[in-house]
């Protein structure tokens, strides 16, 4: 299942997402509300607004078709919620909003900020990873934000398996689109393109560190809480078209 863009299109990027750990909370509509890009609609599972915190691995990052040198293998630690534009035909895209990304390289931020202004930040970052997709494994991203450290863990048991039909971890983990906020207001729109992922249910996931510090003190008391649930996705090629504006 993709996201539909017309092969006309170049993608923007190119890359191997591997190793996605999501920690997944319910958070107030209210705090979202005030973010949500004009033409879209918070898009709630089981009634509830959901934001996550994701820890993934870029590997062969392409842009244009150009492997950018010390830019092809990072990590990235993003905080996100979900929302859906509903089409005239009834089509519903269902896609994330970013609230924070936090990448290792400065060229990765400033050319995200400008091609789709994105709220990325540069920090320190680190990840320790062995993973397999038969047997499981461990995960952990870590990084800093001045002399405060934090880290996102997780344990995997088992075969990752492809996530259930109208389950949360299919929620979290399958969406072809993303929109922000364009600097004048208006809503840029992106295909995102990948197959399904199989994944893991990884119970006991934790997230560490001055989190409202990192992202204020709302989302820093929510987030320091236990998740609700916590999925680590085994990833594969993933390609994000250029963006549009929306009417």
């Amino acid at each position: 299942m993709t996201a539909s863009a017309s092969t006309e299109v170049r993608p923007f990027l190119r890359a191997r997402w591997e190793s996605l750990l999501m920690l997944n909370w319910a958070c107030p509509s209210e705090w979202l509300a005030e973010r949500v890009p004009r033409g879209v609609e918070l898009d709630p599972f089981d009634g509830e607004c959901l934001v996550s915190v994701v820890g993934l691995l870029f590997k062969d990052t392409r842009v244009r078709g150009l492997r950018i040198p010390w830019h092809v293998n990072f990590e990235e630690v993003n905080l996100r919620f979900y929302v859906r534009r509903v089409m005239p035909d009834g089509e519903v895209r269902r896609a994330v909003t970013f609230v924070s990304e936090l990448v290792p390289r400065r060229a990765i931020a400033a050319v995200a900020r400008l091609a789709y202004n994105e709220p990325y930040r540069t920090v320190p970052m680190s990840h320790a990873v062995a993973l397999d997709p038969e047997s499981g494994g461990s995960v952990e991203y870590s990084w800093y934000l001045g002399k405060e450290p934090y880290a996102m863990q997780a344990v995997a048991q088992g075969p990752a398996l492809e996530s259930a039909p109208d389950s949360e971890a299919e929620f979290i983990t399958e969406h072809y689109w993303g929109y922000t906020r364009m600097r004048d207001g208006g809503t840029s729109e992106y295909p995102v393109q990948h197959p399904r992922w199989r994944v893991w249910d990884v119970p006991g996931a934790t997230l560490h560190g001055d989190l409202s510090a990192l992202y204020g003190s709302d989302f820093g008391a929510l987030l320091s809480t236990p998740p609700r649930s916590a999925f680590l996705a085994e990833g594969s090629e993933v390609e994000v078209f250029p963006g549009c504006r929306i009417a």
